[in-house]
């Protein structure tokens, strides 16, 4: 007995002694998991540069007509500053999630940047930034089309989708309900080039953003949106496992952005005149009737002015829309005419003889906004400078006063738009207008005009890019889809890397894929 007694101890102060000698190795290698993680931190401040992927589309990074901008693009540039490094990005091709990841898992770059939504699939091999989007997952077909109101009718239609994106891992799913879903993927074509491909009636329906088909919506407005494919999804960057301490570096980032007012800046800046619940299908289509037919007319006077006051003369133009539609014998009941719409007061200030009269009107309109930028306090930065004295001109500049004391009073900060148009529609309540010194006014109707000025002059910048460099066709080749009989007509565009119709598991492959930038300090 004392024998087993005694092997039995000696067992079990041989586990105890190789737990111990275990703990040094353990603290080593906890150790160096620590050093690896803050290493890349210390890789890209030693350095100096922060390599990030991201991808082409307007909501996150493209070429304007004499910069780049986008919102993605913005924040990155925010982020490396905050890190006291350069910034290298790396626009992807098409929008193919896979080469992102593959990327990062190789080192080739620090930060995906492309709106990745946050699923537990990914958990595994990567980290994610703090959310600052949320997004749902859309069915878009074209008006005059099929118009499925389900996923059963969904299952009818020509879905075209990109392969291995979030979208069509979400029908995967919603296949296991519905054996009738179906769908052909296709790699190396962006969601914005299916969205387009849709407008043009080449493919009945696809699956897009919510965030993207609303910028898009209103350049292509014969889209449709019918229903969501699922919940709404988080929205964040993304990282490789290994960068822990660079994701600190970022939640300690998106912190102080959030309180000092930057992201909300941004936010404004690149999404405050996109509202999908206020979409007008007629007159976004006027709008670009009458780019061709009247804009020809007052160009080169738009033109003009801008070299004249030093206000472009695409915010000019669009202004002028909202004013008049381009129709120089506009009149109001509350008589303002003239493809500017002055007063007659306004126009003897200015020196305008005859409002009617295109140049005349045009002239004086850049030059009474010009005076308005003038008037503005300094502290007043771009782009609120512009959009407030655009408030003014609409307005008048002494209710704009008004609202600024209005907004001072109530905590808010007068030189930052997107908080003085909440104080605007004040001016209309009797509470308040009452005690200023200018009285009522409509204090709605500034806002109102400046989100579509915003609106109309963003068109018009897509519609001026598209005039510059127009864009070269891609020789075509069909893609097999159900119910088609003949090639001739079947939906054509580019399939570089092939296509592939999904069905349930009998499924049969078809072989043949401005800015100028608010700042805080």
């Amino acid at each position: 007995m004392m024998t087993i007694r005694n092997h039995g101890i000696n067992r079990i102060m041989g586990f105890i002694l190789a737990a111990l000698a275990m703990v040094p190795l353990l603290s080593l290698l906890t150790s160096c998991q620590s050093k690896t993680e803050s290493s890349e931190l210390e890789r890209i401040r030693t350095t100096g540069h922060l390599t990030v992927l991201t991808r082409t589309h307007p909501a996150l990074h493209h070429d304007r007509l004499d910069h780049t901008a986008g919102f993605e693009r913005e924040m990155i540039v925010s982020f490396a500053h905050y890190l006291r490094v350069t910034p290298t990005i790396v626009p992807l091709q098409g929008e193919g999630e896979q080469e992102l990841f593959e990327r990062l898992r190789r080192g080739e770059a620090d930060i995906g940047a492309m709106g990745v939504t946050q699923r537990l699939t990914l958990e595994q091999d990567f980290l994610y930034g703090p959310i600052y989007q949320n997004v749902d997952q859309q069915v878009v077909c074209r008006r005059g089309g099929r118009q499925p109101a389900n996923l059963l009718q969904l299952g009818s239609t020509s879905l075209v989708v990109m392969r291995d994106s979030p979208h069509e891992v979400r029908l995967r799913q919603l296949q296991q309900l519905v054996p009738e879903l179906s769908w052909v993927s296709v790699d190396h074509l962006s969601t914005t080039q299916l969205l387009e491909k849709v407008w043009l009636g080449e493919l009945e329906c696809t699956i897009a953003d919510s965030d993207v088909v609303a910028i898009h919506h209103r350049y292509w407005p014969e889209l449709t949106v019918h229903f969501s494919i699922g919940a709404t999804l988080p929205v964040s960057w993304i990282l490789p496992k290994r960068s822990t301490a660079l994701q600190q570096e970022m939640l300690a980032w998106f912190d102080q952005v959030r309180v000092n007012g930057f992201l909300d800046d941004l936010q404004e800046l690149y999404f405050g005149h996109i509202d999908p619940d206020r979409f007008d299908y007629v007159d976004h289509t006027q709008f670009f009737h009458r780019i061709s037919e009247r804009l020809p007319l007052y160009r080169s006077l738009f033109q003009t002015a801008e070299k004249r006051h030093q206000v472009p003369w695409t915010l000019l133009a669009a202004m002028s829309y909202q004013e008049s539609h381009w129709d120089p014998n506009a009149t109001s009941a509350t008589g303002v005419r003239g493809l500017m719409m002055l007063t007659n007061p306004t126009a003897q200030d200015i020196g305008v003889k005859n409002r009617l009269d295109p140049e005349e009107s045009i002239l004086g309109g850049a030059s009474y906004l010009a005076d308005i930028l003038r008037q503005l306090p300094e502290e007043i930065r771009e782009p609120d400078r512009t959009w407030i004295a655009m408030a003014a001109y609409n307005v008048g500049f002494g209710h704009l006063q008004d609202a600024r004391e209005l907004a001072i009073q109530q905590g808010k900060n007068p030189n930052v738009w997107r908080e003085l148009k909440t104080v605007l529609p004040l001016l209309s309540v009797e509470k308040y207008y009452k005690a200023l010194s200018r009285g009522q006014a409509r204090g709605m109707e500034p806002v109102r005009y400046v989100q579509m000025i915003r609106h109309y002059h963003d068109l018009l910048i897509r519609h001026e890019e598209l005039r510059q460099a127009p864009k070269t066709r891609q020789n075509t080749v069909p893609i097999p889809l159900p119910g088609v009989k003949s090639p001739s007509s079947a939906a054509a565009f580019p399939v570089p890397g092939g296509a592939r119709r999904h069905r349930s598991s009998q499924a049969i492959a078809c072989h043949p894929a401005s800015s100028r930038r608010p700042q805080r300090s």
